[in-house]
C-alpha cells in the first residue's frame, strides 16, 4: 500500500459561519471549533457544574448553553458581564436568544459535546463515589478495627506464639520458619 503524505491532502479546519439576525445585530455561529477548544469547554461545564461534590444537572445545562455561545458565536462580554452568569442566561434565555442561536449551531457539534459532557460528568460522579466509600473505611471502619487489632494484641500471649513457631519449625524438618 502506497503511503499518502498528510501535507499533500492539504486540509484546512473548517470554519465555516452560518448568521442569524438578532435584535437588528448580525451573528454568527462558527460549525466547528477545534477540538482543543472542545476539551477546555467541557472542562469548564463540569468544573462549573460542580456543587457540594455532586453534579447539579441544572448548572450543566445553564453553563453549557453559555460556553457554547462564548466559543461558537461572535457575541461578546465583559469580564464584569461574565461575573453574573445567571443574569447572561436569564437575558438570553428569556429573550429568544438560544431558539435562534441553536438553530444556526451545527447538530453534531452539539450533540457530540452534549455527550462528552454528559460521559465525564458520569465518569467523575461514579469515581467521587468510589473515592468517598474509600474514604468512609478510612475514616470511619478503620478506626474500629484498630480497636479490635488492639484488643487482639492485648489478649496475645508469647508464650503461646512460640508454642507455635516451635511447631511448625519441627514441622518443617527443624529449619526456621520464614
Amino acid at each position: 500500500m502506497g503511503k499518502v503524505s498528510y501535507a499533500n491532502l492539504k486540509l484546512k479546519t473548517n470554519k465555516e459561519v452560518k448568521v442569524f439576525n438578532f435584535m437588528e445585530q448580525e451573528i454568527e455561529v462558527l460549525q466547528y471549533l477545534s477540538a482543543k477548544e472542545k476539551e477546555e469547554l467541557i472542562k469548564i461545564v463540569c468544573d462549573k457544574a460542580m456543587e457540594n461534590g455532586i453534579y447539579n444537572p441544572f448548572k450543566i445545562d445553564l453553563h453549557f448553553q453559555l460556553q457554547l455561545v462564548y466559543a461558537y458565536s461572535n457575541l461578546s462580554f465583559t469580564d464584569k458581564q461574565k461575573e453574573d452568569e445567571y443574569k447572561i442566561y436569564d437575558a438570553l434565555k428569556s429573550n429568544g436568544f438560544f431558539e435562534e442561536f441553536y438553530g444556526a449551531i451545527n447538530e453534531n457539534e452539539y450533540s457530540e459535546l452534549f455527550d462528552h459532557i454528559n460521559n465525564l460528568c458520569e465518569m467523575n460522579m461514579e469515581a467521587n463515589n468510589g473515592m468517598n466509600a474509600m474514604l468512609k473505611i478510612l475514616t470511619q471502619d478503620l478506626p474500629a478495627n484498630a480497636q479490635d487489632a488492639a484488643d487482639i494484641m492485648g489478649q496475645f500471649n508469647m508464650e503461646d506464639y512460640q508454642a507455635v513457631i516451635d511447631f511448625a519449625q519441627a514441622a518443617n524438618g527443624g529449619r526456621p520458619i520464614e
